[in-house]
């Protein structure tokens, strides 16, 4: 298939270029897809970050040197992306177990991380709730900030964001300005949602919006809000199960990883570089739902 043979050519520049400098736009590229999807992608198919599996096979590589030669530890951590020996050696410590010097010692056990390759793997049949939509241009504002997937800083930030924007109201505020206030008595999707990647950041980070749906009459104060474009796109739209408080973390990440290991890599669409949403709902049970939003085209 197109997506595993872009995938696993990806996968092959960055152990081509293990020992130097790896550009993740380059990686990204051959994966006709943006870094961020990219680094999404992969941590979503092998329950690792990108910038993990790096730092393993780096420093598996580095223990069969240092075992096969008379490299240098200063020359060595140089080879491999680290600034000092010092750093090197923490690092290798950290999954060795031991150090660069004591690891060229006979009898000493390490550890060995293997090269990675993507393939299709035939799982238990359970259903997935989807829709294809056409929908026009529209227009969200909210508040901004820029993540990275590096040591799953948006893992953490991303909740952070929500619980402060919860506590200090600026939510209600998102919602009120959308004109769709919202009580314990609706259902359905809830004013303030979630979207990323509506634009291109730089370094690496994603942009993250908490946002509304802008009204008719515009925004009273505009210059509060960050304001996105939306364009007309064709849209996969994915739903959760509906879930309790407590089970919204699992549901939605669940969700997000079954779309791309096992839809994508099955369905007559592909995912296209541009915003993605999650839309928050309340079922008629008075239990949550969620719905993911993405842009796709056919193959």
């Amino acid at each position: 298939m197109d997506w595993l043979k872009r995938m696993n050519g990806a996968l092959e520049y960055i152990e081509d270029n293990l020992a130097g400098e790896i550009d993740f736009n380059t990686a990204a590229r051959i994966a006709c897809c943006s870094v961020y999807h990219f680094q999404r992608m992969f941590s979503f198919m092998t329950d690792i970050p990108l910038s993990e599996y790096i730092r393993r096979r780096r420093l598996t590589l580095a223990a069969f040197e240092l075992q096969q030669s008379e490299i240098k530890v200063i020359d060595l951590g140089l080879k491999y992306g680290y600034e000092s020996p010092e750093a090197f050696t923490r690092a290798f410590q950290k999954m060795h177990g031991v150090t660069p010097t004591l690891s060229r010692q006979k009898g000493i056990s390490l550890k060995s991380y293997p090269r990675l390759s993507f393939h299709i793997t035939i799982r238990g049949a359970e259903e997935m709730n989807y829709k294809i939509i056409e929908k026009e241009a529209f227009t969200v504002f909210g508040v901004e900030e820029l993540f990275t997937m590096e040591n799953g800083e948006n893992l953490k930030g991303i909740p952070q964001m929500w619980q402060r924007l919860l506590s200090d109201g600026t939510v209600d505020r998102i919602g009120q300005a959308s004109d769709k206030v919202w009580n314990e008595s609706n259902r359905g999707i809830m004013p303030v949602n979630a979207v990323m990647c509506y634009r291109e950041a730089d370094a690496g980070r994603f942009p993250y919006m908490i946002c509304g749906f802008m009204p008719d009459s515009g925004l009273v104060d505009k210059e509060d809000y960050t304001v996105a474009q939306i364009p007309a796109l064709t849209w996969a739209v994915f739903t959760t199960e509906e879930y309790t408080r407590d089970q919204t973390v699992s549901q939605i990440q669940n969700l997000w990883k079954r779309i791309y290991t096992e839809w994508f890599p099955m369905s007559s669409y592909e995912a296209l570089s541009g915003p993605q949403f999650e839309m928050y709902g309340i079922a008629e049970s008075g239990n949550s739902y969620c719905e993911v939003w993405i842009p796709v085209v056919h193959k």
